[in-house]
């Protein structure tokens, strides 16, 4: 760069520190001049000291002008009172954009958000396993999901000791010494139904009154097919599962919410829940179950929603969201969310009182939603709180009080 490039360059910020040191000067020019006006009092009225224009920490016990010739600001007697409230002149506060609305009852509507996963009921869940070794000799054409019926025949199997129990049972019907012992007939079909004979092959041997080879295995329940295990031919052991059939018509939306929520949720409460593969289609439910842990690393708890699922729309796994209204009917005292000034632990507001006169005033809240905040202590009914520029009050007054605690001290 050269020399009169830097020059040139040097020159123009010269120039726009200079604007803007004239800009904010004229500012608080303004404000002074608004200050004067609206602290022009009867000469009755007692100054207590004089504070810089800029705003600097320093204050006098007599007139004076700071290194810009502008003129100390008096402080009058009454304007900084002990009571924790801060006056602001008429201009600042048009400047600054202040405005004030009344804590009044109002009926708070608030929703939880969360979001979940559809899950399966687990107890619409049928296993069909083989209670003796058996034999697959046919499957039907049944495979992973696929739709099936109650009654709808999956299988044939052949097993020695449902044929053994078959031919036991058929040899006591037909016999007509022990026939008309009920006792005794009765002992034989339950052999067959402890070995999980479907009733309808049952019923098929009292009307044939004839053992058949292969005994044909039916589905339990509507539902779909989630696990098919058997195949043509192989054998099967005690407890293997051949076929794992689920019920869709009902379904679980296992939803995830912060901790922070539990307070406000309770069993059936009512809940909306939205599947992502689906916009627009909303399912309607209430809280089943809400489980007792909380997850360790998320820090959220699970609940339980209970849907219907008449056309089969919600898959095992879908991701959904739930809305959860947790909002109350009755009316409670509340006011605008941007009034509460939020430390952390202490929750504040500003309480216009008049005159440009306000009052910081530290408040218990309670439920939130559609932008109000419910006040359980330190705000009555009709007191208008500051709903904006609150901050720059807030500001304003840490101003002032650094600027009396200079003050006290230099007069000591």
């Amino acid at each position: 760069m050269t020399t009169m490039h830097f020059t040139r360059a040097l020159l123009c910020a010269l120039v726009g520190i200079a604007i803007g040191i004239a800009g904010f000067a004229a500012a608080q020019m303004k404000d002074h001049g608004d200050h004067a006006a609206a602290t022009a009092a009867p000469s009755d009225r007692k100054i207590k000291y004089y504070r810089n224009p800029m705003g600097l920490p320093d204050t006098s016990a007599v007139p004076k002008q700071d290194s810009m010739g502008m003129d100390y600001i008096p402080v009058y007697e009454g304007e900084d009172s002990d009571d924790g409230s801060v006056k602001m002149s008429p201009g600042k506060i048009q400047r600054t954009g202040v405005k004030s609305e009344p804590a009044a009852a109002r009926a708070i509507r608030s929703v939880v958000h969360a979001p979940g996963a559809i899950q399966l009921d687990e107890r619409r869940i049928s296993v069909i396993a083989m209670r003796s070794e058996s034999y697959i000799q046919k499957v039907e054409n049944v495979t992973v999901g696929s739709h099936v019926v109650k009654g709808q025949p999956l299988m044939d199997v052949y097993s020695p000791a449902v044929s053994s129990a078959a031919a036991e049972y058929i040899s006591t019907i037909n016999s007509k010494a022990i026939a008309s012992d009920v006792s005794y007939g009765r002992g034989s079909r339950q052999r067959l139904m402890n070995l999980d004979v479907p009733d309808a092959a049952i019923v098929a041997l009292e009307k044939s009154r004839q053992v058949p080879i292969g005994i044909e295995w039916t589905s339990p329940r509507d539902g779909v097919v989630l696990e098919r295990n058997a195949i043509e031919g192989m054998r099967a052991q005690p407890g293997a599962v051949l076929f794992r059939i689920a019920d869709h018509a009902l379904v679980w939306a296992v939803i995830d919410v912060a901790e922070r929520d539990l307070g406000v949720l309770a069993v059936d409460q009512p809940a909306v829940v939205k599947a992502r593969g689906f916009p627009g289609r909303e399912f309607s439910g209430k809280i089943n179950v809400i489980y007792p842990e909380i997850n360790k690393e998320t820090r959220t708890a699970r609940l339980r929603i209970e849907l219907t699922n008449p056309d089969l729309a919600l898959l095992h796994g879908m991701y959904v969201d739930a809305d959860i209204d947790i909002g109350s009917a009755s009316p409670v005292l509340a006011i605008p969310e941007s009034a509460v000034m939020d430390t952390g632990r202490r929750q504040a507001v500003l309480i216009d009182k008049g005159d440009g006169r306000f009052e910081p005033r530290e408040v218990k809240l309670g439920q939130r939603g559609d932008g109000y905040v419910e006040v359980r202590q330190g705000v009555t009914e009709g007191e208008p709180v500051v709903t904006s520029a609150n901050f720059l009050i807030d500001a304003e007054s840490n101003l002032k009080a650094a600027l009396k605690g200079f003050a006290d001290g230099a007069q000591q």
